[in-house]
């Protein structure tokens, strides 16, 4: 253990010199959307203070940057995507901030929803299966989310750190190129929308086009389980801590811990792939059962899940940490 420990903060031969490719990511995403705070300045509602978040992310960054250049060591580049990780937090519901300006498209995926299983799942699900033995296994699916993408990068840092940059990089690209999604499709998902057009009216089978009532509305239904349970309120507590009507379709969750399980796969670790799979399954039925998401968003998922891996994979062959 001292041995293991001690390479952590072992000086590298080859530093790294520039930024981390999944920095570059971030820094494409954050001029991206820069231009375009700047082409809607007198349309987006906290111009300023989405301007003035990206600065301070950048000035982290380089700060990041400049501490591992000062130290290059395991740790420190460690610390850069712990750094950019937790940065997610913070570009989420900056997604609102942006394609509240746009038309909701409830309306259409609702309908898609109806044509394809002649009802709402996400509306039924929860009704049929209230014991609080399912509800909570439901909602710890949920909360798995954020402990798989640690327990993923985790290992890949400790067990397999010559893939490690990769292994960061194919993440958080998937996570902003999810995030230009969410931009340009603005969905919110049917706790928002369902009590934005009223529980009666989705029964029945009606979607309205909603328009911009989320530019001003965040108001979203209570969440469904049994209210009692210890993961029920887990779920209750993250989504009072940031959740916007924002990001439903396609689901990042489903997505990226898809992205997870063939990392998992490609680890080469059949013991951490079979031990992530129960959470996997959970976590894609959990996403409808607490209406978080259409059934429709949770298959995008599943696909756009697989197709951000390979397309971030097969390019990235040479990218090893010595």
């Amino acid at each position: 253990m001292k041995f293991k420990i001690k390479e952590f903060f072992k000086i590298e031969k080859k530093p790294l010199k520039g930024l981390m490719a999944m920095e570059w990511v971030m820094f494409g995403y954050l001029l991206l959307t820069l231009l375009v705070i700047f082409f809607c300045y007198t349309k987006v509602q906290n111009p300023n203070a989405m301007i003035w978040g990206r600065i301070h992310i950048a000035v982290t960054t380089l700060l990041m940057w400049a501490v591992y250049r000062m130290f290059p060591c395991r740790m420190t580049r460690f610390l850069r995507v712990v750094v950019q990780m937790s940065l997610l937090s913070w570009w989420y519901p900056d997604t609102y901030e942006i394609n509240r300006m746009l038309p909701n498209l409830d309306h259409v995926f609702a309908g898609w929803e109806q044509q394809l299983f002649g009802c709402q799942p996400a509306l039924l699900f929860s009704e049929k299966c209230s014991n609080i033995v399912f509800s909570e296994l439901m909602n710890l699916g949920y909360v798995s989310y954020f402990p798989l993408i640690v327990l993923v990068t985790l290992y890949y840092f400790l067990k397999r750190y010559a893939d490690f940059s990769r292994c960061a990089f194919i993440i958080m690209a998937s996570f902003f190129l999810y995030y230009v999604i969410f931009i340009m499709v603005p969905v919110t998902g049917p706790m928002f929308y369902y009590l934005a057009v009223g529980v009666d009216d989705i029964a029945r089978g009606v979607f309205p086009d909603v328009g911009n009532y989320f530019n001003f509305h965040q108001e979203m239904l209570p969440t469904p389980g049994h209210t009692e349970g210890f993961f029920y309120q887990m779920v209750v507590d993250t989504h009072d801590a940031g959740e916007r009507p924002t990001a439903a379709f396609p689901s990042s969750h489903v997505g990226i811990t898809t992205v997870l399980m063939w990392l998992a796969w490609k680890s080469g670790s059949r013991r951490l792939l079979l031990w992530m799979l129960p959470f996997y399954v959970l976590l894609c039925l959990s996403t409808v059962y607490i209406m978080a998401h259409y059934v429709v968003d949770v298959i995008a998922g599943l696909i756009t899940g697989t197709l951000f891996f390979w397309m971030f994979y097969l390019p990235t062959k040479k990218m090893k940490d010595k």
